[in-house]
């Protein structure tokens, strides 16, 4: 950064114009002194109409091109997960911060690369944990970290769906791409979140369970995914995960992920705690459209059944994401702290889970 951030607009820019990347672009686009001065994709007619929606003066076709945009000084990687740690270790050190769409990387190497990227450069990197801070979920972390039910000691969490396979062929459903399958790709959210509500204790072990029923057979996906599976690559990731955590202090946490699985057709992201004084669950549906959350507490007030109901309204996540990493951005004092390692230490859980289930046996970190 060649002149001071007090004096000028922090200029941005956005690499990846899906859907990830169009949150990021819409949400630096509300705030105050930011300027998206580039954006780079390989979509022609999506580059040109973003950038004339939001009046980028940069519109590049390659990520290169866009980190030698002059003065730039953060931006946003929202491409596939085998991309992140290349671009994201160039911009770190070219001395930009970096916000990257989870999960980190494809592994925890990878992640602990960008990690010593981003302390040697001394540059913020955080990555899009966007559902924890969801209403509800906000509302459950009070809950919990107020002592209103008491020490947690047993959780499970999911997110689970019918049809939910990304695209059927593509990058997502191809290992060395994208690392797995709904572990990695959804599960990340639901470790994150889950971690997060119960205070960020360090998990000790992990038993876990992939499997692969639907995917290799082209199912899963939507009509049009199936017919266009045999253009890419094979269905090599799993479809249904499951893990069991052992956490310090003896707590437990079960977690479960699915692209594909006979359920419900719709979407569930939740959350259940047992705890010392009460518990607590968390039910989501269709939680693709960020639908409202119904949030109970279970609690008992002088020996009789005291719960509440509650339904939380909620919104996507990436405008406060975005938000704050730009706070963290214009305030250096926070910059050693924000150096990617949490989202480094859900890369290191989801490699044991992998490794556990692959060997069959309980794998401790």
């Amino acid at each position: 950064m060649t002149s001071t951030l007090s004096t000028r607009s922090l200029k941005v820019g956005v690499i990846g114009l899906g859907w990830a990347g169009q949150q990021h672009l819409a949400a630096y686009a509300e705030l105050p002194d930011v300027d998206v001065v580039a954006i780079a994709g390989q979509e022609t007619d999506l580059l040109n109409s973003l950038g004339e929606e939001y009046n980028v003066v940069h519109q590049l076709e390659s990520w290169t091109d866009l980190l030698d945009v002059p003065d730039l000084d953060a931006v946003s990687v929202a491409v596939p997960t085998f991309l992140h740690a290349t671009i994201s270790i160039a911009a770190l050190e070219r001395g930009i911060h970096v916000l990257s769409e989870k999960p980190i990387a494809r592994n925890g190497e990878e992640g602990q690369l960008m990690v010593d990227a981003a302390r040697k450069a001394g540059r913020v990197l955080e990555v899009a944990f966007n559902h924890r801070l969801r209403q509800d979920i906000q509302e459950l972390s009070r809950v919990i970290s107020a002592g209103e039910i008491g020490r947690p000691y047993y959780a499970r969490a999911s997110w689970l769906r019918r049809r939910g396979i990304p695209m059927l062929g593509s990058w997502f459903t191809n290992r060395d791409k994208s690392g797995g399958g709904p572990l990695i790709d959804i599960g990340v959210h639901v470790l994150d979140y889950s971690l997060h509500l119960m205070g960020e204790p360090r998990v000790l072990s992990v038993s876990a369970s992939t499997y692969s029923e639907l995917g290799p057979r082209g199912l899963g996906g939507s009509a049009r995914e199936t017919a266009d599976q045999g253009r890419g690559s094979a269905f090599e990731v799993e479809d249904f995960a499951s893990a069991f955590l052992r956490l310090e202090g003896g707590g437990t946490l079960i977690l479960e992920s699915s692209w594909a699985s006979y359920r419900d057709p719709e979407d569930l992201l939740d959350f259940s705690v047992l705890a010392t004084e009460g518990g607590a669950d968390l039910k989501v549906r269709s939680a693709k459209q960020f639908s409202p959350g119904e949030l109970t507490i279970y609690r008992d007030t002088a020996g009789e059944t005291d719960d509440k109901t509650t339904s939380l309204t909620t919104e996507p996540g990436h405008p406060e994401v975005v938000s704050t990493f730009v706070k963290h951005v214009l305030d250096p004092t926070t910059w050693a702290e924000q150096d990617g390692s949490l989202a480094l230490n859900r890369a290191r859980i989801i490699d044991a889970c992998y490794l556990s289930a692959a060997e069959q046996r309980e794998v401790q970190l």
